[in-house]
């Protein structure tokens, strides 16, 4: 069974795709070597561009490349007009203005220094390449099929991320249209009057595919819940909160430095166990059925397997100091490739081969809601 689930296509399980890209932007977030950051965003693009399925959410990885080139150029243009300069390398000369002593660390204009700019690029570009590995999962990833893969407990919740994530996607898709209809009338495709003459199409769009779920939605008993007591209900809510506040806080314990050991990984246990605890109690409650659950085998285990081991070997780089993850702006040096994250980017690169390949047939583009029993 398992090897037919390997070789035969198939869709992958969508959570697997979801580790894989969380997995690429925690190694992100640990580093701000361009070139290992360069070297994430084309890992992203290789898989994406190897399994994306033709889909309106499977058009949206392009749609992230260019907020992450926004996000670039606003984190070096704030940069340039309020950071503070630093270093000795002056590449222009502006007049400032003097501001008050409580605005310390804030300037309006002055020197234009390359330290300070080279250190505004490499933050922009890891903050870029998070969103270009949030960009990957949303374009392989099936919002319809991630719904199904909720658990009980969480499903009301879940539908509002899927559609919230269906957003974007669906949105790329419907500028693309009617960018195309109004370039086959012969109407401009760019500059202020396009967009004001392209919103409307889009907003109608987007009202009748709300109307459209929200019916589907209905028709299938959305919202319909088991007998619960007011007690009961009240009870699991407040420990789900308290577990989700106690893993927050085990989180942030295990990434700033100087916290007890006490308040890190076994707050973040603690936490975790009592979601746990809760979700599961919260299940028997609920009342939904799924038709044709998506398997998990050994292509889930080994993409979701690729994005925790890279992952895995950040955290034990910048554990043991390893030299080449950040790169220093002042004075400015040229970046180095360690090699234990460069093994990890080989290991996140390969499933764009195991993998299994997508149906030729797409069906669905809305979100499917489970049937009540």
């Amino acid at each position: 069974m398992t090897g037919s689930l390997f070789t035969l296509p198939r869709w992958l399980h969508p959570a697997a795709w979801w580790v894989w890209a969380l997995g690429l932007a925690a190694a992100a977030s640990r580093t701000t070597n361009p070139l290992l950051l360069s070297l994430i965003i084309a890992v992203a693009a290789l898989v994406v561009f190897a399994r994306k399925p033709d889909a309106p959410w499977g058009r949206s990885f392009i749609f992230f490349l260019r907020l992450g080139v926004a996000v670039i150029v606003i984190r070096v243009g704030v940069q340039l007009i309020f950071g503070a300069a630093f270093g000795t390398t002056v590449l222009l000369q502006l007049p400032g203005v003097a501001l008050p002593s409580w605005l310390a660390g804030v300037r309006l204009g002055g020197d234009i220094t390359f330290e300070s700019v080279l250190l505004a690029f490499y933050d922009g570009l890891r903050l870029a390449t998070i969103l270009i590995c949030v960009g990957a999962a949303n374009s392989l990833a099936s919002p319809s099929r991630l719904l199904k893969s909720v658990p009980a407990a969480l499903y009301e919740f879940g539908v509002s991320v899927v559609v919230a994530m269906t957003f974007t996607p669906q949105l790329v898709a419907d500028v693309d249209r009617v960018r195309t209809a109004r370039r086959l009338r012969g109407r401009p495709t760019r500059g202020v009057r396009a967009i004001a003459g392209a919103a409307m199409p889009v907003f109608e769009g987007a009202l009748e595919k709300s109307v459209t779920l929200a019916a589907a939605m209905d028709s299938r008993g959305y919202g319909r819940r088991g007998a619960i007591s007011a007690a009961q209900r009240r009870l699991n809510s407040v420990l789900l909160l308290t577990g989700l506040v106690a893993a927050c806080i085990g989180t942030y314990a295990l990434i700033a430095a100087g916290s007890p050991a006490a308040l890190g990984l076994p707050m973040l246990v603690v936490g975790v166990s009592v979601c746990i605890t809760s979700i599961t109690w919260s299940a028997r409650t609920a009342v939904r059925t799924r038709y044709r659950p998506d398997p998990w085998a050994l292509p889930e285990n080994l993409v979701a397997g690729a994005g925790v081991l890279v992952a895995l070997s950040f955290l034990a780089a910048n554990w043991v100091a390893m030299p080449g993850l950040a790169t220093p702006s002042n004075p400015p040096t040229w970046p180095a490739l360690p090699l234990l994250p460069l093994l990890g980017l080989l290991i996140a690169a390969t499933p764009a081969l195991t993998a299994p390949t997508l149906p030729r047939t797409i069906v669905g583009e809305l979100p499917r809601i489970g049937v009540p029993s």
